[in-house]
């Protein structure tokens, strides 16, 4: 009887055991009783009733990344073109997402297939090239919408990859070198013209200054011969100056001394004698010193 009892205890340890649950942290349990939904377990300690209850789904509720393979799609202007999508989502509802729809994550690709062949549809070539945000902003809308029912959030979308046909990669290469090689001759020739503009400029400087030096050194050559014509002038004056001040002293000794008349008339012909050699080409004699000659030649006459 006690075997039987141990082997009862024994039994039934073993159920608890089994059926007791630790749901970690991001999880999600959905629990299904007699084959329909009961709950949801959420992080913690769990225990499901024996063959009552059953764990029918684990759901990750961590944001999850998927990468499709690329997908072929067709362009406004009829280009064909390869584009392979990744997309994040998040599990919001266990219970919608175990219960809205089987394989969520192929429903998601078909989806995602789908909605970036309508969106490049209305798009030609050069805009679906140049409009990557557009198109995942597009995308993103129009997933979240979709997928909203099943329990998922679409939280971005991006293009990882846009592989056109190789005939359209040459002529977007050939294009591409044209490009860069017209921006190398639009850059060699404003560097030329920044070079003649800057020898022009340094030209025009150097002729500025130059002219600006010969300015000064006429400036200077003019100072200089007014200079030494003011000391001409004032040496010729001062020359002067000196020989009226020795004929002032002659004739200030000669009244000192009590000369006459006759004597004053005869130094003024003694100076007349110095004038008459000059350049002058007239002279002027006062009457007063042509009497005086008068009267010296008289005398001369008399005398021989």
């Amino acid at each position: 009887m006690i075997e039987i009892l141990l082997a009862i205890l024994f039994i039934m340890i073993l159920l608890l055991a089994a059926n007791v649950r630790i749901v970690p942290q991001a999880s999600a349990y959905v629990i299904e009783r007699l084959g329909g939904y009961d709950t949801t377990w959420g992080v913690g300690l769990h225990f499901k009733i024996p063959f009552l209850d059953r764990v029918a789904k684990k759901v990750n509720l961590k944001e999850q990344v998927v990468d499709f393979p690329p997908q072929p799609v067709i362009t406004k202007d009829n280009v064909t073109m390869q584009i392979d999508t990744v997309v994040f989502f998040q599990i919001t509802d266990p219970k919608m997402y175990a219960y809205g729809v089987d394989n969520p994550i192929m429903a998601i690709e078909k989806l995602t297939a789908t909605t970036l062949r309508n969106i490049i549809g209305e798009m030609e070539l050069d805009q679906t090239l140049t409009s990557r945000e557009i198109i995942n902003t597009n995308m993103r809308s129009a997933l979240d919408v979709a997928t909203d029912p099943w329990g998922i959030k679409v939280n971005r979308v991006e293009l990882k990859n846009i592989i056109p046909p190789e005939a359209i990669r040459n002529a977007m290469e050939k294009q591409m070198k044209a490009e860069r090689e017209r921006r190398e001759a639009i850059l060699r020739a404003e560097g030329e013209k920044k070079s003649t503009i800057l020898v022009a400029e340094g030209q025009k400087e150097s002729a500025i200054l130059e002219a600006e030096a010969e300015k000064q050194a006429a400036i200077l050559r003019a100072e200089a011969e007014k200079e030494k014509r003011i000391r001409e002038a004032e040496g010729q004056a001062e020359a002067i100056r000196v020989v009226q001040m020795a004929n002032a002293e002659g004739i200030k000794y000669l009244r000192d001394a009590g000369a006459d008349e006759a004597v004053l008339t005869i130094k003024k012909l003694e100076a007349f004698e110095k004038a008459a050699n000059g350049s002058a080409t007239k002279i002027i004699i006062p009457s007063e010193i042509q009497g005086v000659a008068g009267l010296a030649k008289s005398v001369g006459e008399i005398l021989k």
